[in-house]
């Protein structure tokens, strides 16, 4: 049985949120000066690499990226079994005195960006640390908040928010969805 799904942004709307994100996050940072912008694997890498080419077109400049995948830093990993599927992390330089922009797809426990933080304290100590999340669902079950929202949206239990990228994904598209088996 299919879920359930509401489209929360469609590519156009994802292209538009993305830009506005753009533009923020170098206002957050008074510039594009020692920035750097860090995807977490998977959607947060393809996202972080769309806002690096808009802020690129816009301000003429190249921002240094990142990916960073923080399986190995999860503070459930003991659930996940013995064999981890663990993505790339491509972080090729120190991160001493950089201001740091994590992208995610969507910020739900805080979790996930509490592992990053972990991850990124590995390779040096940045200047500041922001938050970037295309979309903010609610639900923190640790004290962490995004700097640079995309889209909130109220999720509820027994739902879920999926992120499709085309280049993963065949297609640029947000949707809740219920839960598989709920209705």
């Amino acid at each position: 049985m299919n879920p359930k799904t509401t489209t929360v942004l469609d590519a156009r709307a994802l292209d538009r949120t993305l830009r506005r994100m753009a533009d923020q996050i170098v206002e957050l940072n008074a510039g594009t000066d020692n920035l750097v912008l860090v995807g977490i694997q998977r959607r947060g890498v393809q996202l972080a690499e769309r806002i690096g080419r808009i802020i690129k077109a816009q301000e003429g400049v190249a921002v240094a990226g990142g990916a960073l995948d923080i399986t190995l830093y999860r503070d459930d990993l003991q659930t996940v079994g013995p064999r981890p599927v663990v993505g790339a992390t491509t972080l090729p330089w120190t991160l001493d005195d950089q201001r740091v922009v994590i992208v995610d797809d969507v910020l739900y426990t805080g979790r996930t960006i509490r592992a990053a933080l972990d991850e990124l304290a590995d390779f040096g100590r940045p200047a500041r640390i922001a938050l970037a999340v295309l979309i903010d669902r609610g639900g923190r079950e640790l004290p962490i908040h995004a700097d640079v929202v995309g889209r909130r949206v109220d999720v509820a239990a027994g739902q879920r928010v999926d992120v499709f990228v085309e280049e993963l994904d065949g297609r640029d598209e947000v949707v809740i969805a219920d839960r598989d088996g709920e209705s």
